[in-house]
């Protein structure tokens, strides 16, 4: 069944702005915001080469009035990981391509133009805990479940969870996964730090929406610090951390538009920080 949510009508972005989206995949804005389907609800939303190739295109190419952008799953699950039944059999030096393809459509993602905030349910297993895990902000409904399979199907992560999910729930707790294959539901991937929101079935969508739209009203400079210098800070050692913060919060203080809403604030005309 297809998920709908209230809110203002949608409109299609324009397809001259979009030279790759595939029928697994569907695009619509609402305002700023940019919301990203992926269409398989048959193949529970499992990612192919195709799917991942459209994001990549699909993130690399987007209206530069476009601020934010939610990621959500079409049907029952938002994506049960790579489609093993287009599994074909490659060499070493064609599984570190296919791998490394994986790599970069996803670094279009996590280290794009705008912030993702991608809405969770059902199925987030294998390269769509991958796919999800390159997003900025997570909202889960309570039917979201997680798993890593990869270890006891005989194959390995390809799509960087190597690299992010440690971050988010430690090496220990991702070996434990992979060794095991267990699978772990809405309530204990909020504890693990797989989600940031926690929603009732069906609530995820608009969530999702309401979130991209508070960030799409931040201004684009400190969005890609937290996006892109934030992480690079956290990454490295201590001392070039500080200048490098010391360097970003120079040139995001010294904006006319900082400036004008720091004006706003003092002058009680600034927005009041939201809860939830």
């Amino acid at each position: 069944m297809a998920r709908k949510i209230k809110t203002e009508k949608p409109t299609r972005l324009a397809a001259g702005l979009l030279p790759f989206l595939p029928p697994s995949l569907a695009a619509e804005r609402h305002g700023a915001v940019a919301i990203v389907t992926l269409k398989r609800a048959q193949k529970r939303n499992a990612l192919n080469d195709t799917m991942v190739e459209g994001l990549a295109a699909f993130f690399q190419a987007l209206p530069k009035d476009i601020k934010a952008v939610v990621l959500n799953g079409e049907g029952e699950h938002f994506s049960a990981g790579l489609d093993l039944s287009e599994l074909t059999e490659r060499n070493t030096a064609e599984g570190v391509e296919h791998s490394a393809s994986w790599h970069r459509a996803f670094q279009h993602i996590e280290f794009g133009r705008v912030p993702i905030v991608a809405v969770l349910h059902g199925a987030v297993v294998g390269g769509g805990l991958e796919l999800a895990a390159a997003a900025h902000v997570r909202v889960a409904e309570k039917s979201t479940y997680y798993a890593l399979p990869e270890g006891t199907r005989g194959i390995y992560v390809g799509g960087g969870a190597s690299v992010r999910l440690p971050r988010l729930i430690g090496v220990s707790r991702m070996q434990e996964m992979m060794l095991t294959g267990r699978t772990y539901g809405a309530e204990e991937g909020q504890a693990m730090g797989l989600s940031h929101h926690l929603v009732a079935d069906g609530k995820g969508l608009a969530k999702g929406i309401e979130l991209a739209g508070r960030i799409a009203e931040n201004t684009s400079l400190t969005n890609f610090a937290i996006m892109h210098v934030l992480p690079r800070i956290a990454e490295g050692d201590p001392a070039s951390g500080y200048v490098t913060e010391s360097l970003m919060a120079a040139i995001a203080q010294g904006s006319d538009e900082a400036k004008a809403r720091l004006k706003d604030f003092l002058e009680k005309r600034g927005k009041k920080v939201l809860r939830g």
